[in-house]
C-alpha cells in the first residue's frame, strides 16, 4: 500500500511539472509574438531591477504636520518708550507688597516673543530686572522722567473759565465718551482706550465703580501719572481726564497690547490664625462677637465706597466694627478689607458669613486729620463741580 501511495504521489508531481513547463512554453511564445508584432520588452525581473540603481523607487518624504495660520508668527518684537512698568492693574497692585508664589509657570500676556520687556510673573519693568543696581524696586530716573514729560504735555495750568468749558462738554447730555474703570481698577489696556477718546476730544470721562472707589486719592494719581493728563473735575465716582495743552495725537505714545489676562499672584494670607496680642480662646471669642454685633453700613454690589474710610475712622469709638458685604465677590470683599488695613491701620479679624470684622487694636490712636488726606479733601472739595449724573 506504501509503494502505490508513493507512485500516485509521484505522478501527481509529475503532471504539475509538465504543466509548468508547458504554461512557461507558452509565455515564452506569446512574449515573442508581442515581441515580433508590437515591439514589446517585458519588464526585467525584480532581482535585476535591486541591482540597477536606475529602477530604485526613492521614497517620498512625509507631509509635514498642518499647522493653522497663526497670528503670532512672524511679528517682531514691539518696543514702547513709556517710563514705567507694565502691569495688569496699578490700582490693585503695589510694588511694595511682594507676592509669595505664582500659580502657574510665568507667561508673558503679550504673546511670545511680542515685547522687549521681560515678563517676571508680576509685571514688564521697563528697566532690566538683571540689573543689580535697582534690587526690585523701580528706578527713581523714571519718576521723575514722568514728572518732566507730563510738565511738558500740560503746559500752562487751565483758568477757572477753561475748566468749566471741558467739564460742561463731558456733561452725559454733550458726550458718550466714557471709559468705565471697574473692579479690575486701571489696568494696563484702559491706558489705550484713554489715548483713542483724547484723539477726537480734549478730555473723556472716567466712570469709576467697585473696589477702586474705596481708594480714590489712588485712582487719581495712577491716572495723571500713567496717562501724563490731568483730572480737572470729580464728582463721587466720576472724573473728568483732561490731555493737556501741548498734546498731539500723532506723537502718542506705542502701547503694545496684553492679549489675556494674567494668572492672579499668592499673597499672604490677610486673616491669621491669631490675633497678634491675644490667644486663641480670645481670637475666637472676638470672631463670634464681631459677627454679633450690628453691621456699620451695608454695601452695595458695584457701588461707590469713597465715603467708607471716613465712616470707619468716626465709628471707631466701639471696638469691633462689622460690613456688610452680602452679595459681592469674595476676592472682592478681600480687596476691600486689605484696603481697610493700610488706610484705617485697624486689624482683620474675619470674613466669615459675608462679613468684613475688623477691630481697632489695643492701642489704638485716632488719627489727629491726616494731612495727606486732609488735602486730598481740600483738592477733591477744589475741583468738584456740579456734575450731571
Amino acid at each position: 500500500m506504501l509503494l502505490i501511495r508513493l507512485s500516485r504521489h509521484n505522478r501527481s508531481s509529475f503532471t504539475l511539472l509538465t504543466r509548468r513547463l508547458h504554461s512557461a512554453s507558452d509565455q515564452t511564445e506569446s512574449s515573442s509574438r508581442l515581441r515580433d508584432h508590437y515591439n514589446f520588452q517585458p519588464p526585467p525581473p525584480l532581482s535585476l531591477a535591486s541591482e540597477n540603481h536606475d529602477f530604485i523607487q526613492k521614497k517620498k518624504k512625509p507631509k509635514p504636520q498642518y499647522r493653522p495660520p497663526s497670528s503670532l508668527e512672524g511679528v517682531k518684537k514691539m518696543h514702547s518708550d513709556l517710563p514705567f512698568d507694565f502691569r495688569f492693574s496699578y490700582t490693585e497692585s503695589s510694588s511694595n507688597v511682594r507676592p509669595i508664589g505664582l500659580r502657574e509657570p510665568k507667561y508673558s500676556p503679550f504673546g511670545p516673543q511680542r515685547l522687549d520687556r521681560e515678563w517676571t510673573g508680576v509685571c514688564a519693568p521697563a528697566v532690566d530686572p538683571k540689573l543689580e543696581s535697582v534690587d526690585g524696586v523701580e528706578d527713581p530716573n523714571l519718576e521723575e522722567k514722568r514728572r518732566k514729560l507730563r510738565e511738558k504735555i500740560q503746559g500752562a495750568s487751565l483758568t477757572e473759565a477753561e475748566r468749566k468749558f471741558l467739564v460742561e462738554l463731558c456733561q452725559r447730555n454733550k458726550t458718550k465718551r466714557q471709559v468705565n474703570l471697574g473692579r479690575d481698577g486701571l489696568t494696563y489696556n484702559m491706558l489705550n482706550d484713554i489715548y483713542n477718546h483724547w484723539k477726537h476730544a480734549e478730555a473723556v470721562r472716567v466712570k469709576c465703580l467697585g473696589v477702586p472707589t474705596l481708594d480714590m486719592k489712588n485712582v487719581i494719581f495712577h491716572l495723571e501719572d500713567k496717562t501724563f493728563g490731568q483730572v480737572v473735575s470729580k464728582h463721587s465716582g466720576t472724573l473728568v481726564l483732561y490731555r493737556g495743552r501741548n498734546y498731539d495725537p500723532k506723537k502718542r505714545p506705542r502701547i503694545p497690547l496684553m492679549l489675556w489676562k494674567p494668572h492672579e499672584l499668592v499673597y499672604p494670607r490677610l486673616i491669621k490664625t491669631t490675633i497678634d496680642g491675644l490667644s486663641i480662646e480670645e481670637t475666637k471669642a472676638m470672631r463670634k462677637k464681631g459677627l454679633a454685633v450690628p453691621a456699620l453700613t451695608k454695601l452695595a454690589k458695584n457701588g461707590y465706597y469713597g465715603s467708607l474710610v471716613p465712616m470707619l475712622r468716626d465709628a471707631f469709638l466701639v471696638s469691633e466694627l462689622r460690613i456688610d458685604c452680602l452679595g459681592l465677590e469674595r476676592k472682592d470683599y478681600k480687596k476691600i478689607g486689605a484696603k481697610l488695613r493700610d488706610l484705617v491701620l485697624c486689624i482683620l479679624v474675619t470674613f466669615d458669613k459675608e462679613q468684613v470684622v475688623i477691630w481697632r487694636g489695643k492701642d489704638y490712636k485716632p488719627p489727629n486729620d491726616d494731612d495727606e488726606y486732609s488735602s486730598f479733601i481740600h483738592r477733591e472739595s477744589s475741583i468738584d463741580t456740579d456734575f450731571k449724573l
